[in-house]
């Protein structure tokens, strides 16, 4: 795995050597690779991560290698205390597990007050030199008329994205009240080999159904996490993305419908669409979730998965490319067919 990212390493997403860099969510998706690509790049890494998470996807990794393991709670001030120790650079990037069954105070403990004490934690650092903040392109909501850019009007649709714009608000204000040197990222839909989101309509399309609430037109938009690794390592070292907010996307958003007859073609799988009325979906959808909420019970069908289905998420990148000089590498085509075939590999798709 590392030798496919040591080569992508360059000036521009290169931190300064004797760079020391927290990275919150060390364990997940994207934190895992971040953490790699810093290792790569020599950097020494303070990671933090859930009592529960499993650090042995990282037993390859030599024992020389400055990597620090914190188990707890991030917004744990003790545990802030100790791993802060040193640090130039943070990206914040952890979340809870995103269950419709999590309570809204595990939301905001997690993206607001870790935030804020991070933050205020990074002040203290002599050499602090960047706060990389993650938040999402879901603060948006559903976009009327895409695409969309950062200034476009913010509409979270659930207690994930309420948190996340609460988090980025703080931050953004923090960072001008203090001088703190704050970039903040939203990604759009992460994806990449090790992601399991879409697995269930990859195992769809590979039995040639799929549900479609509406007719399949919704747009959405996605990001190789390799291409997002990249961006939130140039956003931590670009002098022009201080104070600024970065939609992370790819070129361009797909259809679900093209997405789903890309696989299915890719699979050599005719595939059948099954129209599913939006409307009485989603009222069943919210009632299950308010009954099942409270009781700690993970809802079988809730409002923010059928979004997915529903929901135009289409944005204009041009921010990203013209002012942090980025420019995504991974055709999205091309991702998802390699999702396609690596989810064969693992045995999780049969044909």
């Amino acid at each position: 795995m590392t030798s496919s990212f040591t080569a992508n390493i360059t000036e521009a997403t290169q931190l300064p050597k004797g760079s020391r860099a927290l990275v919150s969510g060390a364990t997940g998706f994207t934190g895992s690779l971040l953490t790699r690509k810093l290792i790569a790049q020599g950097i020494e890494v303070v990671a933090i991560a859930r009592p529960t998470s499993n650090l042995q996807q990282f037993d390859d990794i030599p024992q020389d290698v400055p990597l620090t393991w914190y188990q707890g709670d991030v917004f744990d001030e003790a545990l802030i205390h100790r791993a802060m120790t040193g640090v130039t650079h943070i990206f914040h990037m952890v979340t809870p597990f995103r269950e419709a069954k999590s309570l809204d105070e595990g939301y905001r403990n997690v993206h607001v007050l870790s935030t804020q004490r991070l933050a205020k934690a990074a002040l203290q650092q002599p050499n602090f030199q960047r706060f990389v903040h993650i938040s999402t392109i879901g603060v948006h909501g559903h976009i009327a008329n895409p695409p969309a850019d950062e200034t476009y009007r913010t509409e979270p649709g659930d207690v994930y994205q309420e948190t996340k714009l609460e988090g980025e608000i703080w931050i953004r204000d923090f960072g001008v009240e203090t001088n703190l040197p704050v970039t903040i990222i939203r990604p759009a839909g992460i994806y990449g080999l090790g992601e399991k989101r879409l697995l269930k309509i990859y195992k769809m399309v590979s039995k040639g159904w799929v549900p479609a609430i509406g007719n399949g037109s919704n747009l959405l938009h996605f990001i190789h996490v390799d291409d997002l690794t990249d961006c939130l390592l140039v956003s931590a070292v670009q002098p022009n993305a201080v104070g600024e907010t970065f939609i992370c996307g790819s070129e361009t958003a797909i259809t679900f419908k093209e997405m789903v007859n890309l696989i299915s073609d890719y699979y050599d799988v005719p595939i059948r669409f099954i129209s599913l009325p939006a409307k009485p979906l989603f009222a069943i959808a919210q009632l299950c979730e308010n009954i099942c909420r409270p009781l700690g019970i993970e809802p079988p069908i809730y409002p923010r998965r059928l979004a997915f289905y529903t929901k135009d998420r289409s944005f204009n990148t041009a921010k990203m490319k013209n002012l942090l000089g980025f420019t995504p590498r991974h055709s999205d085509i091309e991702g998802l067919k390699e999702m396609a075939q690596w989810y064969v590999d693992q045995g999780w798709v049969s044909l």
